[in-house]
């Protein structure tokens, strides 16, 4: 399945039965061709083109390509970072567990959202500077969420710099999930994606070189 055609929602932990909006199928449309085909190599006409909606209509639901972009990746990142400190509170105080949940939480909506994973890769910084800090700064707590894991995990082995490098790395492994092919079933995908997350996070002798 190419981007153009991924959905946009939430991940899979937060995503409710009901069934999808208008709005949120038009969102759909449009994350998919701004991850195909880049922000700028769509138009709203070939939104509405898309989506079998009128110019009229579509500005109904929102008022241009940036409103559209916004509202696929705040929420998402909202989503992140509420669901990562669910996992956190959950595992108490192990944070080895934490770790692991962490991990898993990830790598479920990496594969459930390449789409949205690619806009926040190449497109954010098409959004004005307001909707941009306030996505920034979602992310920096969600980090920071990671970072407390680490370093509650590999005592006082990592300093909170050195666990921050940690987990910007894992979050490039987990984020792949754009550039993977088909050849490997989703399963097996989680898998691999989940033990190479942990095996970069949970320190061994290579890091001592």
């Amino acid at each position: 399945m190419t981007l153009e055609r991924q959905a946009v929602r939430p991940p899979a932990q937060t995503r409710g039965a009901g069934r999808r909006s208008r709005r949120e199928e038009i969102l759909e449309i449009a994350v998919g061709l701004f991850a195909a085909r880049g922000y700028h190599g769509v138009s709203m006409d070939d939104i509405g083109a898309a989506a079998g909606v009128t110019g009229p209509a579509l500005y109904h639901h929102f008022a241009g390509k940036e409103a559209m972009l916004a509202a696929a990746l705040i929420p998402v990142s909202e989503q992140l970072l509420a669901g990562g400190q669910a996992h956190i509170a959950e595992a108490g105080d192990d944070p080895r567990a934490a770790l692991a949940a962490l991990v898993d939480f990830h790598v479920e909506f990496a594969l459930a959202n390449p789409a949205v994973i690619a806009l926040h890769l190449h497109e954010l910084d098409r959004l004005p500077e307001e909707p941009r800090r306030q996505i920034r700064r979602l992310q920096r707590l969600y980090v920071e969420e990671w970072v407390a894991t680490l370093t509650a995990l590999r005592g006082g082995e990592l300093t909170d710099g050195e666990a921050r490098v940690l987990a910007h790395a894992a979050f490039g492994l987990m984020n792949s999930t754009p550039f993977l092919g088909g050849e490997v079933d989703r399963v097996r995908r989680a898998e691999l994606l989940r033990a190479a997350t942990l095996s970069a996070l949970q320190g061994t002798e290579a890091e001592k070189g």
